[in-house]
């Protein structure tokens, strides 16, 4: 077998550990991939960049009337801080925040439903609030078998404002609103800082047609919490695996492996690595992309962004060879993304949990649900799609993004907000 599912679980037991962008267990886990890469004989680097954090000092969320209460919450990183000894102010819940809610929310203290991207911020700082609660979780949550996560205001959201915000329980949200809490106190203080993230780049050369560049990338970090193995340590091993097999059959076009640091915060590992590479950029042909795998129970799909044909192919081709996987034409949130924007196209390979047999972003992300075999059934199948592109006599995938997906691309990342702002 040309690629090994229990030598991939191996390496996914080795770097399955809990590794938050830009801290010391992210630089492990890059180091880990780095020696990988290296022991079979590959060389590889790791390559820094920055990214914008915070240290958060104390952040509080006290109900006044009509009664007295404080409920645990984390603070939001980069929000405004309070003044000190926090901001006072009556209280609204404004549910997922439609006009009709908000007609009353100024100079208030809010909390909202939903995730919080660029459309709902806005709507928010509009609305005149000075200070937003935002909530997660489930109401049969057991405290002893979840965990309150620390998020973080990133920059596209920071380019149109900024106020004070925590993040609580679902339960705790459950119960104020219940009781009727319509004033409160909130405390955030945070110091911005700049912390360093990794990327581990590979690189093999081609025997025929050096400059014509293929790359397979995968994220390696994870959330705090979680071992990230399903998310997406599967991803990281499974290439590591296609880095082997190029290895021992040098490919006709240059492959590149790429294991992105910072994905969780934002794709901060694949903004980098364009921005740093944009020359070489102009090299690249297509990028596959591989984020969740290895789950027991699920299925294995492709998302592809890029023209309609290659749909077509990838549905052909895995029929052709008996591979099981769904195809369809989109975008896919995660690394493929800075590569769509800047004219590449993409193929994304994720094999997912069926419904009630994998965890995401949270402690239950282990080892558990996954098997040795399922990446392995996953790697042989984007191993030989990415050896036909790699080695085909003509390359078939138009390097461009069709008008549908670029508009995809650009709903993603808010293109026409930020436009809208730059020009007022």
């Amino acid at each position: 077998m040309y690629v090994n599912g229990e030598r991939a679980f191996d390496l996914l037991k080795r770097i399955g550990f809990t590794r938050v962008g830009g801290s010391e267990e992210e630089c492990r886990a890059a180091q880990i991939l780095r020696a990988e890469c290296e022991a079979a004989g590959v060389p590889a680097v790791v390559e820094p960049f920055e990214i914008d954090d915070a240290e958060l000092e104390a952040a509080e969320l006290e109900i006044l009337e009509p009664f007295r209460q404080t409920y645990p919450v984390t603070g939001y990183k980069c929000a405004q801080n309070t003044p000190e000894g926090g901001l006072a102010a009556d209280f609204l819940y404004v549910e997922d925040a439609t006009e009709a809610n908000l007609a009353d929310a100024r100079g208030k203290i809010v909390l909202v439903d939903g995730f919080m991207r660029v459309p709902l911020f806005r709507k928010l700082l509009d609305a005149g609030v000075v200070g937003i609660v935002t909530m997660e979780g489930a109401l049969r949550d057991r405290l002893e078998e979840t965990d309150l996560s620390t998020r973080k205001l990133r920059g596209p959201l920071r380019a149109f404002g900024n106020a004070p915000m925590v993040h609580l329980r679902v339960r705790d949200a459950f119960d104020l609103v219940s009781r009727g809490a319509c004033r409160a106190r909130l405390a955030l203080k945070n110091t911005p800082v700049k912390k360093t993230s990794h990327n581990v780049v590979a690189t093999i050369e081609g025997t025929e047609r050096p400059d014509e560049i293929l790359s397979f990338g995968a994220h390696y970090d994870s959330v705090e919490f979680s071992t990230g193995v399903y998310d997406n340590g599967a991803g990281s091993v499974i290439n590591m695996e296609i880095l082997r097999w190029f290895r021992e059959h040098p490919p006709r076009r240059t492959v590149k492996f790429m294991w992105y640091g910072s994905e969780e915060q934002g794709l901060e590992g694949s903004w980098a690595y364009v921005r740093a590479h944009a020359e070489e950029l102009k090299k690249h042909l297509l990028m596959i992309n591989v984020d969740i795998g290895g789950p027991v129970l699920g299925g294995d799909k492709a998302t592809v962004t890029a023209e309609e044909s290659l749909v077509h192919y990838l549905d052909y081709f895995t029929k052709l060879n008996g591979y099981s996987v769904a195809v369809n034409q989109g975008i896919y949130s995660s690394d493929s993304i800075p590569f769509a924007d800047s004219g590449v196209p993409g193929v994304n390979f994720y094999r997912a949990g069926a419904e009630g047999a994998a965890y995401i972003h949270c402690r239950h992300d282990t080892l558990g649900f996954l098997s040795a075999a399922m990446l392995e059934k996953t790697a042989v199948h984007v191993l030989d799609f990415g050896r036909s592109m790699a080695n085909a006599a003509v390359f078939p995938v138009a390097r461009k993004i069709p008008e549908n997906m670029a508009e995809e691309v650009g709903k993603y990342l808010y293109k026409k907000e930020l436009a809208e702002l730059k020009a007022e």
